[in-house]
């Protein structure tokens, strides 16, 4: 069995097949896939998803869309988590790399909206006791900063691509390592390093689907299946036999998700 960590199932890329991806998926073993809102407009699409067997939803406002999200809609989100009893709260936390890019006249501002924000949900995922999923991009040692002071019950740190030294700060803080496609190609030695070396026991797996595809489908749309192939990759890597990376990874995410299976 496999557990996918992060797919975004509503997106409007699977609006055409999404029952077959869903379909695929359990073909290849993918048993679970968690998928998370990104705000407030998708909390409805994100809990539709739950139709498809072995999904479970997470909730929550992505800092990629700072720039939409109101004061009012925390409370819409904490309205749908009482609702709708989420695995998680996500898919939070900080980017700093997506500011420069396409905000530059306001990153000051975007980055302070998106601490608040961040902020605010840590006291959500806190106040219903329920772990996080984390969106980091150029902003691990902020993010660990906030983990510290506001404590919530672990999580995962989605699509890992820090230092050793910050994987070991957020394994202490109680958190699992998302590896997905981007382990997959050559030139990622950093995150070849990590996927070789890290305890196992801290690695889960991913998509992020449909974005950050493996290397033998870059630039196509990824999806919930391609789980079997990045462990495939992933066992290659450590030199031990895909069924102990299934096996192991699919422990990780049950505990940190408290998935009952």
């Amino acid at each position: 069995m496999l557990i996918d960590t992060h797919c975004h199932l509503d997106a409007a890329e699977y609006d055409a097949d999404r029952e077959a991806v869903a379909r695929r998926a359990l073909e290849a073993g993918v048993e679970r896939i968690i998928v998370p809102s990104v705000a407030a407009f998708n909390f409805p699409a994100t809990v539709n998803c739950r139709q498809y067997p072995g999904v479970d939803i997470a909730l929550g406002m992505h800092p990629m869309y700072v720039h939409i999200h109101k004061e009012e809609h925390l409370a819409q989100l904490e309205e749908a988590i009482r609702a709708h009893q989420p695995v998680a709260i996500g898919e939070i936390g900080l980017d700093r790399f997506q500011s420069c890019i396409d905000r530059p006249g306001v990153l000051e501002h975007d980055l302070n909206m998106q601490e608040f924000y961040f902020s605010e949900q840590l006291k959500l995922a806190r106040k219903f006791s329920l772990p996080v999923l984390l969106h980091i991009r150029r902003s691990n040692d902020q993010i660990l900063k906030f983990l510290r002071r506001i404590k919530v019950p672990g999580g995962i740190a989605h699509a890992f691509n820090g230092s050793m030294q910050q994987a070991r700060e957020f394994i202490k803080l109680g958190f699992k390592l998302g590896f997905g496609g981007a382990f997959t190609y050559t030139r990622a030695t950093n995150l070849h390093q990590l996927a070789m070396e890290l305890p196992l026991d801290s690695i889960v797996l991913e998509t992020d689907g449909p974005d950050i595809p493996p290397e033998w489908i870059a630039r196509q749309r990824n999806e919930p299946a391609q789980v079997a192939p990045i462990a495939n990759a992933l066992a290659t890597l450590r030199h031990i036999s895909p069924d102990e990376i299934a096996q192991k990874t699919t422990e990780n995410a049950r505990q940190v998700l408290r998935l009952i299976i």
